[in-house]
């Protein structure tokens, strides 16, 4: 068997650990914004405290790399040891198969630094070493000086085998594609458009122009999840060709197929295509398996992959009670990442047809980092012979009660036709006995409405938006 030699193997450490011959004050990162997850980020990767290992989880381009570039380039300005410090991308072809120790002892022959020390070690990309949390495991048990941290973009894989094999050595850090909030600090345009007061554990937020607002809000549906989008305007003159191609070339016909040993990379491209075109509406297999030519059993396993990739979460239904269904026949599948539509089709404009599934979609990808995910679902029901929906419902995990439900919607017309929105207003009825805040988003207006006894709360929905986001990040009440 060839062997790579071991010089060129010690070439390509160097060429990504710069900092081993420079002084630290010469490493910079070229991005001059810290993603809002970045203090917690930091504080979990650096707490000597504690014998884990971090590993850092999402989808592509959502700055996992630069983040941990900025890991490394704060401990450098803080008088981290330089020799102390190891970067290596686990999908570099030289290290293809080399077991992580190997990595670490040609890493401590380069550099002289004793292994007892305090050292930090960052593999990213590591679900492309097989067996990964096997090797992770031993050296986090090995080295009780050494934090580890790890990144890759299949998130659901890496944390099943985190949860598997790395229980009580791993822990799990979810960075999501932007949210509103982050984005409108990135354009400058928080401080200029959003007001808060507090409200008790609630923070409430207030903006001073609601039209250039939803014109922020349009931006971010198509651009604004990628921070390299919204930092680089010739990406984001061209997203359908800078990042379009990225999902579609190294997700979808690389990483995927190579992860899952998947054959026909354009039938699951077929199926992504499809389901991303259509974001935020209610599907089952059997419709997917009619609009995309995907076999039924093939689709489920695909499905699995691609949320494994984090680029889709699906959605379980409830009925008019709040009650989950035992059988998934119909869920709502949504993209992580609203931008993906933009960069696979066209931008959006406020007045597409499409604005309404995006901006439910957008509202959606703001809980995906918080706990509360898994009691997001939406509401579907036989009323006589219509059906009724409500878009988004929380059911308490521990009473499995709503504890509040509310209709996306990008228009005006419902604060002065709230009788319209009869799936709401019978899905309050029906929990009357125990009362459930209910309402529904507007595309400027702020308002109350009452049909019957039930109050419905009308908010502007890039407001909204806004709002969950930053709650989210800052821990609050969303």
């Amino acid at each position: 068997m060839l062997e790579i030699a071991e010089k060129d193997i010690l070439q390509s450490l160097e060429r990504d650990n710069p900092w081993w011959a420079r002084s630290g004050d010469m490493v910079g990162t070229g991005f001059s914004h810290t993603r809002a997850y970045f203090k917690n980020f930091k504080e979990l990767a650096l707490n000597w405290e504690v014998r884990r290992a971090l590993i850092l989880m999402g989808p592509r381009r959502v700055g996992k790399t630069v983040m941990l570039e900025q890991l490394v380039h704060n401990a450098l300005k803080e008088g981290f040891p330089r020799k102390n410090i190891l970067f290596a991308s686990i999908d570099t072809p030289l290290y293809s198969g080399m077991p992580l120790e190997r990595l670490i002892s040609l890493f401590e022959k380069q550099t002289g630094h004793d292994p007892n020390d305090r050292r930090i070690i960052i593999f990213d990309e590591i679900q492309y070493l097989k067996d990964w949390e096997v090797h992770l495991k031993v050296l986090t048990d090995k080295f009780p000086n050494t934090r580890f941290i790890a990144s890759g973009s299949a998130a659901a894989a890496l944390r099943l085998k985190s949860q598997e094999s790395g229980a009580g050595r791993f822990t799990d850090f979810f960075l999501p594609p932007l949210t509103f909030a982050e984005f409108l600090d990135f354009v400058d345009l928080e401080k200029k458009l959003i007001r808060s007061s507090e409200q008790g554990q609630s923070r409430r937020f207030t903006t001073t122009n609601i039209y250039e607002l939803n014109s922020a809000f349009i931006d971010y549906l198509n651009f604004g999840g990628y921070p390299e989008a919204v930092l680089n305007p010739q990406i984001r003159q061209n997203v359908q060709r800078y990042l379009g191609r990225d999902i579609v070339d190294k997700v979808l016909l690389r990483d995927l197929p190579s992860l899952y040993g998947i054959q026909d990379i354009q039938e699951l491209n077929r199926l992504f295509t499809t389901i991303a075109y259509h974001s935020g509406q209610e599907i089952s297999l059997e419709g997917l398996a009619s609009s995309s030519g995907v076999a039924k059993n093939t689709i489920t396993r695909y499905l699995e992959y691609l949320e494994a990739a984090f680029l889709i979460v699906r959605v379980r239904r409830v009925d008019d009670s709040g009650k989950t269904f035992q059988r998934m026949r119909q869920f709502k599948v949504y993209l992580t990442n609203p931008s993906m539509r933009a960069a696979l089709f066209a931008p959006l404009t406020e007045d597409d047809d499409a604005m309404g599934n995006m901006a439910e979609t957008a509202i959606f990808s703001q809980w995906f980092h918080s706990d509360q995910l898994t009691n997001i679902h939406y509401a579907r029901w036989k009323s006589g012979r219509q059906d009724r929906e409500v878009d988004l419902v929380r059911v308490n995990p521990a009473t499995l009660r709503p504890t509040w439900a509310y209709e996306i919607k990008w228009s005006d017309r419902y604060v002065d036709h709230p009788e319209d929105l009869k799936g709401l207003i019978e899905f309050a009825e029906k929990n009357a006995k125990f009362p459930v805040p209910v309402g529904a988003s507007t595309r400027t207006k702020t308002a109350e409405t009452k049909v019957n006894d039930v109050m419905i709360h009308h908010f502007p929905c890039a407001l909204h938006c806004y709002q969950i986001g930053r709650n989210v990040i800052e821990g609050r009440p969303a």
